[in-house]
Parts: C-alpha cells; sequence; structure tokens
C-alpha cells in the first residue's frame, strides 16, 4: 500500500501539491544588497516555505555559489540577477510572477 500526502490527500505517485504551490500567483522578488565586508548578495523573496530547500539546492549547483536560506528568504552569494529569472521559469515559476530589481 502506498503512502498518502497529508497534504492533498491523494496518493504519493499521484501527489501534485508542488506543481500546485508553484502555480499559485505569489510575487518572487529578487534583488541585491551589500553584506558585510562590502560584499554583493543576491536575495530573493516570496518562495514557498515547502520548496525552499530544493529550490535552495538547485540554485547554488546551477550558479555555483554559496547560499543560505532563513525566515523565508534566500541569500545568495553574490550578483546573480539576470540569471535568476531564467533558473526560476526552468524550476516551474511562472514568469508573471518573478520580479527582478533593477
Amino acid at each position: 500500500m502506498s503512502d498518502i500526502c497529508p497534504k492533498c490527500g491523494l496518493p504519493k505517485e499521484l501527489c501534485v501539491c508542488d506543481v500546485l504551490d508553484k502555480e499559485i500567483e505569489s510575487r518572487i522578488k529578487v534583488y541585491t544588497k551589500k553584506s558585510k565586508f562590502n560584499k554583493v548578495v543576491t536575495v530573493i523573496e516570496g518562495l514557498n516555505s515547502g520548496d525552499m530547500d530544493n529550490a535552495l539546492k538547485g540554485l547554488k549547483r546551477t550558479l555555483a555559489c554559496g547560499g543560505t536560506s532563513k525566515d523565508s528568504i534566500i541569500e545568495l552569494q553574490g550578483n546573480h540577477k539576470s540569471k535568476i529569472k531564467g533558473i526560476l521559469i526552468n524550476m516551474g515559476y511562472k514568469d508573471t510572477s518573478i520580479d527582478v530589481a533593477s
């Protein structure tokens, strides 16, 4: 017998919770800020907490940089604003929900 997803009630093989979470129209904000010692950090806000670890792992692997997540915010080392939007779209987020500050 297969496991049942506690969120949607479907079997784990048929669970669509992660797809539905990405389709919810939440705004994702991407911007940079200066950190300690004038280092530039790219900040991503607005991702749901359930997908935060997978998104962080994929972003760090794709961009070959360090990063952390805390308080529903992802911080990546370096200025990656020009690449983040394309990577998030490939991860399944909507183009219209991603705002990149200039």
